[in-house]
């Protein structure tokens, strides 16, 4: 499970390996897979840091991170790399 922080600062656990999508709107979003949605105020880079560390953390390797340049502002200093379609 991965931290997370709503809008209203409340913290809340989450699995990652239910994320469909997280899109940026402006404010972050996430998708589970059974279409239930959350904002949160985590940006898109740390949201992707967290489960990365926790595919780490439980020893398998973490799905296929790919997004788009506009996915981020211009400046955002995410540790991700751009994977062109």
């Amino acid at each position: 499970m991965i931290k997370v922080r709503k809008i209203s600062k409340e913290e809340f656990y989450l699995n990652p390996s239910l994320i469909e999508i997280i899109e940026k709107t402006p404010d972050t979003m996430i998708t589970l897979i059974n279409k239930k949605k959350y904002i949160v105020s985590d940006t898109i880079g740390e949201l992707l840091e967290k489960i990365t560390e926790y595919y780490k953390v439980v020893g398998l390797t973490s799905p296929q991170i790919t997004f788009h340049s506009y996915d981020f502002e211009e400046g955002d200093d995410t540790p991700f790399r751009l994977i062109e379609p």
